[in-house]
């Protein structure tokens, strides 16, 4: 249920006419980011594509009512047919497509606890849109001439987050590891942290260097920079809070000091506003 809840949301954030699920007016954008990786812009996470002669590697494919479209965006790029889909965590604007590209017969490919979580999602989940490959920590991928490299970083978003390094391609896929340029949302609830989040970007930005492509779970295609900016400002945020925090305020108070109010009109948006925020640092530095 929350992972519904929270890709309605985004819905919302986004786009009105398709949380309304209508999905007819959504387009999609391809950007070739790599030879033979692209990044997929639509209506939910962005999509990471890899082709080549062993077939299509996707990486998350957003929501059921797409799939058409997305097909249509890979057929435009490679005449194969999709043969794996890596879930870079379980909430719903990036697992809604398992169902039919699962029973089309692409092998899908997630965490440990993306299969759990989608297994025990109050809307139960079909069959044929869980994980059939699960993984704990690493798994690489030698697919396309690529070294497609996986990982699950600390607690980031959720607990089940997975970031893509397609090593050989000098391109990292973050899911929502990483919001470009906006505050992210950090799923206290299916276990993400603040703290965890911070380590996650700073492990990615440890490894890579500034020619490196990044492609984030949501905003435009962005670079190392762009993560060291949201390292930045979330350590910032992090800092502010922890002041009120040790002051004595709790929860409310932390809002109605509006803290953050310098930083808003550049990382504010409309899933996760200032007081979403304030609230999603407060608790997680005040509960786990």
């Amino acid at each position: 249920m929350k992972s519904t809840l929270y890709a309605a949301a985004i819905l919302m954030a986004c786009a009105p006419a398709v949380a309304q699920n209508d999905f007819s007016e959504v387009e999609f954008k391809t950007t070739q980011v790599a030879e033979g990786v692209y990044m997929l812009a639509g209506a939910g996470g962005n999509i990471g594509l890899s082709v080549g002669e062993d077939g299509a590697f996707l990486i998350d494919d957003q929501f059921a009512p797409l799939n058409e479209k997305i097909l249509a965006a890979i057929a435009a790029v490679t005449d194969k047919p999709v043969e794996f889909v890596l879930n870079t965590h379980y909430h719903g604007d990036h697992t809604g497509g398992n169902e039919p590209l699962g029973k089309s017969g692409a092998h899908i490919v997630a965490h440990d606890n993306v299969r759990a979580r989608l297994a025990k999602a109050e809307a139960e989940t079909p069959a044929a849109a869980l994980p059939v490959i699960t993984f704990s920590d690493t798994t690489t991928f030698h697919w396309n001439d690529q070294e497609i490299y996986i990982f699950h970083p600390e607690n980031a978003h959720t607990d089940g987050d997975a970031i893509v390094y397609f090593r050989n391609r000098a391109v990292v896929h973050m899911g929502d590891a990483l919001f470009s340029g906006w505050y992210p949302y950090i799923d206290i609830d299916a276990g993400g942290s603040l703290a965890g989040y911070i380590a996650s970007l700073q492990s990615v930005a440890a490894m890579i260097d500034g020619d490196v492509k990044v492609i984030p779970g949501h905003g435009p295609l962005s670079s190392k920079a762009d993560i060291e900016r949201s390292i930045a400002m979330l350590k910032d945020v992090r800092g502010r809070i922890q002041v009120l925090i040790d002051q004595g305020l709790d929860e409310d108070a932390a809002v109605a000091a509006d803290p953050l109010a310098d930083l808003n009109e550049k990382w504010a948006w409309r899933f996760i506003t200032a007081e979403k925020m304030v609230r999603t640092a407060y608790k997680s530095l005040t509960t786990q």
